[in-house]
């Protein structure tokens, strides 16, 4: 069976696409005429796929929002729906615990859930990482420069070498901690600069690049600084609540199929 990247590869290549549509469902801004199915999470997140499957390279479903609204079940079946599209689906979960913590954490996230691909944040170190890595044939995107504004606290830090935090995180990835060659990185595509900088130190490396949209990334700017590797490029909110009425699901379609092709226009 192909593994992760592999999946994406061929998706990618068939749809012509590197988009990826983030599943943040909130149960509070689905649109009212599916408010009293019995699976208003679900049948949301169904149409929002029927309508945009054939313009993506995966999905991502942020799992808080899931757990947060007891509808972890929904989350399965969603990703269950999305697979049988023939579509993988990363798992947004930023896990990052002691070792037998996080060897529950990836069980829930490839077992329970059965997604092809996960996030998980490094600053625990290796062992910490250990259990999701061993799933080799799963992507793992570990976080390496966030485009929230407190990220700077912490991942722009000077390290006694002269390098900041996230490049020594760019440089472990890459080397130490690539064992089984199923690593990616989360970078922020706010700040364009910083995803050359990584781009320079990982080579081909995929990155998954959340900003698109309602956080208003620039397009071509990302497309040029993440040139020469793998890339997913991720839109949330500004492609699934494109409209919160009726024609909700044409206006998803619309708003992905104008995110893919702007990108296309700097591949």
């Amino acid at each position: 069976m192909p593994n992760f990247f592999q999946q994406v590869a061929q998706v990618r290549d068939r749809n012509q696409s590197l988009l990826c549509v983030g599943l943040d469902t909130d149960p509070l801004r689905i649109p009212q005429i599916l408010q009293n199915d019995p699976d208003p999470v679900f049948s949301f997140n169904r149409e929002i796929i029927d309508a945009t499957s054939d313009l993506v390279c995966c999905y991502k479903p942020q799992i808080a929002y899931y757990g947060g609204a007891g509808a972890e079940e929904s989350l399965v079946r969603s990703i269950a729906y999305a697979k049988q599209k023939g579509v993988p689906v990363l798992l947004d979960a930023k896990r990052g615990d002691i070792g037998s913590t996080a060897e529950m954490y990836a069980k829930e996230a490839f077992q329970r859930f059965n997604a092809d691909a996960v996030t998980i944040n490094p600053y625990m170190g290796l062992d910490s990482m250990k259990p999701f890595l061993d799933f080799a044939e799963k992507g793992i995107f570990i976080l390496c420069r966030t485009s929230n504004p407190g990220g700077s606290d912490l991942q722009n830090l000077v390290l006694a070498d002269g390098k900041r935090l996230y490049e020594h995180v760019a440089e472990l990835a890459v080397t130490d901690w690539n064992q089984n060659d199923n690593i990616a990185l989360v970078v922020g595509a706010t700040r364009p600069e910083e995803i050359a900088d990584i781009r320079k130190i990982t080579g081909e490396m995929t990155f998954l690049l959340p900003g698109v949209g309602a956080q208003g990334a620039d397009i071509e700017s990302l497309m040029k600084s993440g040139r020469g590797g793998g890339m997913i490029i991720n839109s949330s909110r500004g492609i699934i609540y494109a409209s919160d009425k009726r024609d909700f699901v044409q206006q998803a379609r619309a708003a992905a199929l104008d995110t893919r092709d702007q990108i296309n226009q700097f591949c």
